[in-house]
């Protein structure tokens, strides 16, 4: 008996698959707080109600958002950059081009380290490896116990040259272990030992961010597995199509920052004709990626995040093997808001599963796109999370009302409809430039749909397109 589990922002997804095919399936509430635990609680309640027995469970395959998530929200750890000196301001400075040229409202992404906390190191290797300014210890071992008196988490620890000669990164590492044995270190000559100063320097920069998060996460589900009566470790999804250990994953994050979503690239792939758009929605984001020839792009330099019109250089670059998804920070659980200029917005920060949409009735106090799904008639509610779920679909009218409605001089109805229809043209958009950017035309592909929010706007969104079908 196999497992397969999926966390999202929102919902955890689970089934359990024999030789013969699905034997069940499983929906619940992400636990944020200890996301293993909607696992295994989901996981207990799926072979029960199936009849089989955890001794029987063979395999456990693992996808998940949460590392995405946190990168879109900015939950991750508190994080130090150290660059060689003179370098700190690589991840402002980035490639030195204006990705569009002559936008005057250009926007870049704002680095996850702000400046204060990116520090010049005394040190310096030339590109042959030989080294020209030997190594600060002395400014190393001070600034260590400086940042963690500042409450630093992380620190990432990105030298010009390091993927040619690495001994002073290793050297940097062994003194701040020393002096702040707290301190969680990563060495961009471990993580991407690659040409490429910036690409290098963000990869880096993200991987330690989202680290702590990731191996507490990881560890507490081979935990709970464990307990549950589960023997096999799980195995992680990587974000090109693989699998990892947890140890693998927990070490290197950066690999599984797509692994939910390629989970499901790779089932449109198997699934469909040769040629079509993956669009997966779930609770906080949207994917998609283009299938060409039967199988999922695979790309080594990826962006996370594109903020400017979802145009590439707008996001924060990760140089791994990743599937070749295109990501907007918009799902079921983000909320609208009015803005400083009264227009509406949506998103990226989401409702998650705690509190939730306020039409759960879990204490959610601000309108998103569940909710305006749910007043345009899309959602059931009374037969949500496959009936385990009841709706509130007067609340939801409520808070559309109170702080979009009103606000605009609209109907309740027209307030939900403008939430639904900005949320399908900004994924039309992305669609749109992903398929471009890949020489081919969106009009001409068809489209499959899944997610928890998938089918709700696929319909839309393929609409926005031209699609000729969708699945």
């Amino acid at each position: 008996m196999r497992i397969g589990v999926d966390i999202g922002g929102t919902f955890t997804d689970l089934c359990a698959v024999d030789e013969a095919g699905i034997v069940a399936v499983g929906k619940v509430l992400t636990t944020h707080d200890a996301p293993a635990l909607a696992v295994v609680e989901g996981l207990a309640t799926l072979l029960a109600d199936a009849g089989i027995a955890a001794s029987d469970v063979t395999q456990v395959v693992h996808g998940t958002t949460l590392v995405t998530n946190a990168l879109i929200e900015r939950t991750g750890s508190r994080t130090a950059l150290l660059a060689t000196a003179g370098f700190r301001d690589v991840l402002e400075l980035r490639r030195e081009h204006r990705y569009e040229l002559y936008d005057l409202h250009l926007e870049l992404p704002a680095p996850l380290v702000p400046r204060h906390l990116r520090f010049d190191v005394p040190e310096r290797v030339l590109a042959d490896g030989s080294v020209h300014t030997a190594l600060d210890e002395q400014y190393v071992r001070k600034l260590g116990r400086e940042l963690a008196d500042r409450g630093i988490e992380a620190v990432a620890v990105c030298f010009l040259h390091a993927f040619t000669n690495p001994a002073h990164e290793r050297r940097v590492a062994e003194l701040l272990a020393e002096v702040a044995p707290g301190l969680r270190v990563a060495l961009s000559s471990d993580v991407v030992p690659e040409i490429r100063e910036y690409e290098r320097a963000s990869t880096t920069l993200v991987n330690v961010y989202v680290q702590d998060l990731t191996e507490r996460y990881l560890h507490d589900l081979e935990r709970r597995l464990r307990e549950l009566g589960i023997a096999q470790a799980p195995r992680i999804m990587l974000s090109n199509g693989g699998v990892a250990t947890v140890e693998t994953a927990a070490r290197y994050p950066i690999r599984i920052l797509e692994s939910g979503p390629a989970g499901g690239a790779l089932a449109a792939a198997v699934l469909g004709p040769p040629d079509l758009l993956a669009f997966d929605m779930g609770g906080t984001t949207a994917k998609l990626c283009l299938i060409a020839g039967g199988a999922p792009l695979v790309t080594h330099q990826f962006e996370v995040d594109r903020k400017y019109r979802l145009l590439p250089g707008s996001g924060l670059p990760v140089q791994v093997p990743v599937t070749d998804l295109i990501e907007i920070g918009v799902g079921g659980g983000s909320i609208a808001r009015i803005d400083a200029l009264g227009l509406l917005t949506v998103g990226p920060d989401s409702a998650g599963s705690e509190p939730g949409p306020v039409c759960y009735g879990r204490g959610g106090t601000e309108p998103t796109v569940t909710d305006a799904d749910l007043v345009l008639g899309y959602l059931d509610p009374g037969y949500f999370l496959g009936g385990g779920m009841r709706l509130d679909a007067e609340a939801a009218r409520s808070v559309l009302a109170e702080k979009i409605a009103r606000p605009l001089g609209v109907s309740v109805e027209e307030a939900a409809w403008g939430i639904h229809t900005s949320v399908n043209e900004n994924m039309a958009n992305a669609a749109r430039v992903h398929a471009v950017e890949r020489g081919h035309d969106p009009a001409k592909l068809p489209m499959y749909t899944f997610g928890g929010a998938g089918p709700v706007h696929g319909a839309g969104v393929a609409r926005a397109l031209g699609a000729p079908s969708v699945v």
